[in-house]
This record gives structure tokens, sequence and C-alpha cells, in this order.
């Protein structure tokens, strides 16, 4: 069963088929708003937010705006509208900033798409949610939430390691760690159900840490 989206879900979705299709038609558009090394170094700062609601095509886009309508009402229902506005840009912007400073050097670096700042929806659903079962889509078999968060971490992790395909898993790593801080904050008392997930993501900030210093070194 379809189930009805709060407003503030309603207006992300909105923008983000209003941002992609014209950046589809119009490819000075796109090129100004995408996320690229070389430009955010220039002072073009708005990059790290308007990069998160354009996508590379109609796929990119369904498979992220089909992620964030499965958790955006079990979210918003616990942090509130105003908190979930800051949870999604908060974890857009997280996701946008590790990914600079990931890819400082390579001035050619690009990415688009919001999955940075859905990701930090998700992993905030399995704090608030801790015994929450999710299923993949070529999966269809319930896997316990915290196993599909450290499962996500450790791909994540190895993605930024291996660098050997196109998804931007910098961004993913850093729109995780936003959205479970701003979630922290907004509700600290879940630190008390998740100590599990804390507990491996906290392990899994130390190594993407020692992968960015290696990075830059």
């Amino acid at each position: 069963m379809l189930q009805s989206l709060p407003p503030v879900g309603i207006l992300i979705i909105g923008l983000n088929i209003l941002f992609t299709y014209t950046g589809f038609k119009k490819d000075a558009f796109f090129e100004k708003y995408r996320f690229n090394i070389a430009s955010i170094k220039r002072g073009e700062y708005i990059r790290l937010l308007s990069s998160g609601f354009l996508h590379v095509n109609t796929t990119h886009l369904l498979f992220n705006m089909v992620t964030f309508y499965f958790f955006v009402n079990i979210v918003v229902g616990i942090l509130g509208t105003l908190s979930f506005l800051a949870l999604f840009l908060g974890s857009l912007l997280a996701g946008n900033f590790f990914g600079y400073y990931f890819h400082f050097k390579d001035d050619y670096y690009s990415a688009v798409g919001a999955s940075g700042a859905v990701t930090g929806v998700l992993f905030s659903a399995l704090l608030l949610y801790p015994n929450i079962e999710l299923m993949l889509f070529f999966i269809p078999i319930p896997i316990p939430g915290y196993l599909f968060g450290i499962g996500y971490i450790l791909y994540t992790l190895y993605g930024m390691k291996a660098q050997s395909d196109t998804i931007g898993h910098t961004a993913h790593f850093g729109g995780a760690i936003g959205g479970i801080l701003i979630t922290l904050l907004v509700q600290p008392e879940v630190i008390s159900s998740a100590v599990l997930m804390l507990s491996i993501l906290s392990l899994a900030v130390v190594v993407a840490g020692i992968l960015l210093y290696k990075q830059q070194r």
C-alpha cells in the first residue's frame, strides 16, 4: 500500500524532480550547479548544496527518491518537520564536505545526487528504530537494520579505498555520519538503544579518518 507523504517529503521530492529535469534540458544549468572540486575551490560554494538536487539520469533519481520515500514518514514522525529538514540538508552538506576534502587534490572530480542526504535519513531511521528490518531490492528477505547498517558502512569504506566505480562513496559516508550526529543532537536518548550501531560507526569513522589522511598525503 502506498503511504501518504508529509509536506516536507513532497517538497524535497519536488525540488529533486525540478532540478534534475531542468539539468536534463539545460546543460549549462547542470554544469553550473553540479559538484566539482575546482569550481568549489574558486568559491562556488552553492555547488555543495545544489548538486544534491541534481541526478545524472531518471534511474539515478528514482533510486534515491524511492529510498527516501520508504523512510521519510517514520523519521519525520519522531523528529518533526523542522528537525527532519535540518537532518536532510545537514546530511547533504556533510556528504559533500567530506567528498570535497577526500578528493581535494583531484580538480576534475565531479558528482551529483541526493544519495548523501538520503543515506543520512536512512541511518537516522536505523538509530530511531534499532529493531527495524529492511529488505534490499534484489534480496526479498528481511535483514536486521543493524546488520544492514554495518554492511553498508563496510561496503562504503571499501569503495572509498578502491575508487574503482562511479558511485559517490564519500558522499554516502559523510551523509551517514551527518545523519547520525544530527539525530543524536535532536534525540540524544537513542544513544542507549543503539549502542552496537554507534560502536561500529565509531570504528568506521576512525578507518575513514585514516583513509582521508592517506589520501591527502
